[in-house]
C-alpha cells in the first residue's frame, strides 16, 4: 500500500496490478454549477455530503438512473467543490472491491473526509464479489470508520438483474408481502445505501437548454443550432447532459455558423 500525502493529493484510484493508490494529479475540472437540469438530485448529494463533512449523521449514497445524466460527473463537481474543506475520493473499480479492507484501514485514522467510489457498479447474477462491499457498507466484527462514505453510480437500481421469475416464490402472509430468498438477497445490497438518488431522461427542451448554455456565446440562428443538436442526439439514441456536450465538442461555430470537424478538415 502507497503512502499519499492527502494535504496535497486530493484524489487516488487504485492500481490492482501493483496494489498501490495512486495519486491523482489532474482532476476533471468540472462544476456543479455546469451541470444542469439535475438540482434536485444536486442538491440531495451536496445535504448530504456537508452533514458528512461537519461530522454529522450522513449515508452512503447510491446514484442510479439513466445513462449520461451526470451521475459521475457530480462526484468529481463534489470534490472539487468541497476539496478545501477536507473531502478526498478514491476510486476502486468493481473489480477491486476485494482490496477495500485494506484500502479503508489506509485511511481510517486520517483526519480527512473520505468517499470512496465505484462508477457504473452492478453485479451479474454468478458474481459474489459484492460480498466484499456489504462488509464495508455495514462493518463486520469492527466498524468502518467514521470518516468514511461510499457513493456509487449504477443504471441498476438494484444493482443486480431483476428477473420475473425471482417474484413467482413472493408470497401474500396475513395481509404483509414477503419477498422470496432471491429477491431478497438481490435487494440487501442497495438497501445497505441509506440515499438513493434517482437520474431520469430528460425532454427535448432540457436538452436544448444544456446545448444552449455550452454555445452561449454562439452568435448565429439559434433554430438552426437546435435543429443540429436534434439531428446530434437522434443518431446517437440519446438526448442527455453527456450528448450535449458532445455536441458541443464535435460542432464549433466560423463566425454566424457552426461547422463540424469533418466540414473543417475538408475544407
Amino acid at each position: 500500500m502507497s503512502i499519499i500525502d492527502w494535504t496535497t493529493t486530493f484524489a487516488a484510484i487504485w492500481r490492482s496490478r501493483r496494489e498501490i493508490l495512486h495519486p491523482v494529479q489532474h482532476l476533471d475540472p468540472i462544476q456543479l454549477e455546469e451541470l444542469l437540469g439535475i438540482d434536485t438530485q444536486k442538491q440531495q448529494i451536496i445535504d448530504n455530503t456537508l452533514r458528512f463533512l461537519n461530522h454529522q449523521p450522513a449515508n452512503n449514497a447510491l446514484l442510479w438512473g439513466s445513462k449520461g445524466t451526470g451521475k459521475s460527473s457530480l462526484i468529481k463537481a463534489l470534490l472539487n467543490r468541497y476539496a478545501p474543506q477536507g473531502l478526498r475520493v478514491i476510486e476502486v473499480d468493481k473489480e477491486d472491491l476485494v482490496y477495500l479492507p485494506e484500502i479503508v484501514d489506509s485511511i481510517r485514522d486520517s483526519q480527512y473526509c473520505f468517499i470512496v467510489y465505484c462508477d457504473d457498479l452492478s453485479f451479474e447474477n454468478d458474481e459474489r464479489i459484492y460480498k466484499h462491499l456489504k462488509s464495508v457498507l455495514e462493518g463486520t466484527v469492527e466498524i468502518p470508520p467514521k470518516n468514511l462514505l461510499l457513493y456509487a453510480t449504477s443504471n441498476r437500481r438494484h444493482l443486480m438483474p431483476e428477473f420475473m421469475q425471482d417474484n413467482l416464490q413472493t408470497q401474500l402472509i396475513n395481509g404483509e408481502i414477503h419477498y422470496s430468498d432471491t429477491v431478497e438477497e438481490k435487494t440487501s445490497l442497495a438497501d445497505r445505501f441509506g440515499l438513493w438518488i434517482s437520474f431520469y431522461p430528460i425532454n427535448t427542451q432540457q436538452y436544448l437548454e444544456i446545448v444552449d448554455y455550452y454555445f452561449k456565446d454562439y452568435p448565429g440562428d439559434r433554430e438552426q443550432l437546435h435543429a443540429r443538436a436534434k439531428q446530434f442526439a437522434l443518431a446517437r439514441g440519446s438526448k442527455s447532459g453527456r450528448t450535449a456536450k458532445q455536441f458541443f465538442q464535435a460542432y464549433h461555430f466560423v463566425g454566424d455558423h457552426i461547422q463540424s470537424k469533418q466540414d473543417r478538415e475538408g475544407n
